[in-house]
């Protein structure tokens, strides 16, 4: 039985891409390392990406010792002779190896060759493992005498700055094997997960194997362009780079090799010619200067640029059904655990929330139909809902809109008052404008509640945002005018003033607000939405200022408002013609943030909620004042602003947690102090 504490020799098997960086790993873990490759000229080449590697680590004050004294720990050894049959000088170092990684090219037989030579030269109780990516880790065992000491130890690209690892279970890996791997991967300063059956691909591979497939499925039935998929990933899911963005950087051949073993393992997939196409023809991305974007020239990585319009134009839900449902999979058959699957997802594909957070969030419920849509498009029979998924939306557990989903959610708070009801689930609040009958038209006592209902929710720690919507077939039709029927024009200025006081209190609210725009949003509706901070509409909405057909203008702040946002000319013809346009033709002109589809609103206003409730709430705080209070006071006095604010915020709590978050390579809990 080996301890970790009884690993003195570390051995790698394979200098190239993943290979020096695992040497790299142990050496800096304070092991003696043997690294083996065919010749010495590799060899040579990684111990110099390996010397660059630590003197940068040690620039940036993370290395602790002096860069020579962990290049000293490292040996060179050549691993075949010339009749390619594996080296005596190999054979030498295994005797004296407690643990050796694999990370040899992703070819069944040489790596059943390397682990029989393994197996006859390396201590008894020796670990074995494999840093594939693809390949079984039974069958990689098949020919040693003791498959219970070999597992899976896949690192991720570049295995220094990655901090996810793999630890995989053959169907013989025992489990003192399993839980010495994991406690030699956090001595690597990395952070494990275990897959705990041997399934093609493992965790990270199958679900982004599962979401590339989605996304070739999409472009190629015309759903989405390659530039819309992109866009919604990067923007709206918030990913780190777009799905075929990410083929391209990775290697579109990389991705079609793994593709087609796991496919010959038994995972079914839906045929995708886009992907066969650009490997056929040798356009593997970034490392031939062309894959679905071009670049400046091979080897040559420019980010493309994703265009923020199309941000939400490819569904997410669809998007992300068939990623959900291999999670699903993995879970319900207890190949890992549901904190594995969501870390696996997190660290190793850089996603900003794990796949059953995004679940929750677009809705089980959604993701069910989604892979019944793929289904009945297709035809294939294997596309069907895990029965997990299945089984949620049976019992109501649609996600964070039910109040629970693969998480429990905080028990939603409804208070009815005359004309409005306030929802809370938290972080956000919602203001639902509650006049269904008389299409949500502004009186007196609305405007009272509203602001009564904001000082309220201001002092509510929990509650990091504010959304405004309707009740019924509408946003808001306007001002009651039969409210207002019969005052003289001193009532009437000061029933203007007193909207005027609650739409600045929600632009200089100190939380963020949404408008969730369907149906009607005019005169007195369209001002309480031009006052928030983001406006998203439905395709269905109308937006308008019609006061002028009336005989009047404007009195909640659209004259002023309107001319920031749009400018003077447009503002003045949407405010003088009286006409109304629909949400396509408001969002070109900026005054709406983003359109989406009907049945979308509630969903996207929730998602934009959720990802500003995650940001520090002091500097949400402080740039709505920068922004507002520059635009009111020139750019000198805004500057002056800004510099203040930028000053105070260096001393609040939520700073350190996002600069020590940052360097611990992990989500940051802002507290808003």
């Amino acid at each position: 039985m080996v301890r970790v504490e009884d690993i003195r020799v570390f051995t790698v098997v394979g200098a190239g891409t993943m290979g020096h960086g695992i040497a790299e790993l142990a050496a800096i873990a304070g092991f003696k390392v043997y690294i083996a490759d065919v010749n010495m000229d590799i060899l040579r080449g990684a111990l110099d990406r390996i010397r660059w590697s630590l003197s940068k680590l040690s620039e940036r004050g993370v290395l602790r010792e002096p860069v020579d004294t962990v290049i000293s720990r490292i040996t060179p050894v050549i691993s075949v002779n010339p009749d390619g049959s594996w080296s005596q000088d190999l054979a030498s170092v295994l005797t004296q190896s407690q643990f050796m990684v694999e990370a040899i090219p992703e070819k069944l037989e040489l790596k059943q060759s390397l682990f029989e030579f393994a197996d006859r030269y390396a201590p008894q109780d020796a670990i074995l493992a494999t840093n594939t990516s693809s390949l079984p880790i039974t069958e990689i065992a098949k020919p040693t005498r003791r498959p219970e000491r070999v597992v899976g130890m896949h690192f991720f690209n570049p295995p220094v700055l990655m901090p996810l690892v793999e630890v995989i279970r053959g169907a013989s890996t025992s489990d003192e094997v399993v839980r010495v791997t994991v406690e030699v991967s956090r001595r690597f300063g990395k952070t494990p997960v275990v897959v705990n059956k041997d399934v093609p691909g493992f965790i990270v591979n199958r679900i982004l194997g599962r979401l590339m497939n989605t996304a070739c499925y999409m472009v190629e039935r015309g759903l989405a362009t390659v530039e819309d998929v992109d866009a919604t990933v990067f923007y709206t899911l918030g990913f780190p780079m777009g799905v075929f963005e990410l083929a391209d950087y990775s290697g579109i051949d990389v991705f079609y090799l793994v593709s087609t073993a796991m496919a010959e393992r038994g995972v079914k997939g839906i045929p995708c010619r886009l992907f066969e196409e650009k490997y056929r023809s040798g356009r593997y991305g970034v490392k031939s200067g062309e894959g679905f974007y071009k670049y400046p020239e091979p080897g040559k990585f420019v980010k493309p640029a994703h265009r923020r319009e199309l941000a939400g134009k490819a569904d997410p839900a669809l998007l992300l059904s068939l990623a959900v449902n291999e999670a699903a999979y993995l879970l319900r058959e207890g190949i890992a655990s549901k904190e594995d699957i969501e870390t696996a997802v997190k660290l190793g594909l850089g996603w900003p929330k794990g796949v059953f957070e995004f679940a929750d969030e677009l809705g089980i419920d959604r993701i069910v139909e989604s892979i019944r849509r793929v289904k009945g498009e297709t035809g294939l029979e294997f596309l069907e809902p895990d029965p997990l998924l299945v089984k949620m939306v049976g019992e109501g557990k649609l996600g964070r809109k039910s109040g629970e989903g693969f998480y429990k959610y905080a028990v939603i708070e409804e208070a009815v008052k005359e004309t409005i009801i306030v929802r809370k689930e938290k972080p956000i609040a919602w203001i639902v404008l509650n006049r269904p009958e008389r299409l949500n038209a502004i009186n007196p006592k609305m405007i009272e509640e509203i602001g009564r209902a904001l000082d309220d929710l201001e002092e509510d720690p929990d509650v990091r945002v504010i959304v405004f919507k309707g009740n019924g077939r509408a946003f808001c039709a306007g001002a009651d005018v039969t409210a207002f029927a019969g005052i003289n024009p001193l009532l009437a200025m000061k029933a203007s003033r007193k909207f005027q006081e609650l739409t600045l209190k929600i632009q200089f609210y100190t939380k963020p607000t949404i408008a969730a725009i369907h149906g009607y949003a005019l005169g007195g509706g369209l001002e309480l939405a031009l006052s928030t901070d983001f406006r998203i509409a439905s395709e269905d909405a109308m937006l308008g200022q019609p006061e002028i057909n009336l005989g009047f203008i404007p009195g909640a702040g659209a004259t002023q408002r309107l001319a920031r946002i749009v400018g003077p000319a447009k503002a003045k013809e949407f405010i003088m013609t009286g006409d109304f346009i629909p949400a396509v033709e408001a969002h070109k002109m900026g005054l709406i943030s983003k359109v989406v589809k009907p049945g979308a609103l509630d969903e996207e206003a929730r998602n934009l909620a959720l990802k500003l409730a995650e940001k520090p709430p002091l500097a949400l705080m402080a740039a709505k004042i920068a922004v507002d209070m520059g635009l009111e006071a020139g750019l000198w006095s805004g500057l002056a602003v800004e510099s203040q604010l930028f000053g105070i915020l260096f001393s609040t709590e939520d700073v350190i947690e996002g600069v020590t978050a940052f360097i611990e390579k992990r989500r940051p809990k802002f507290k808003g102090k």
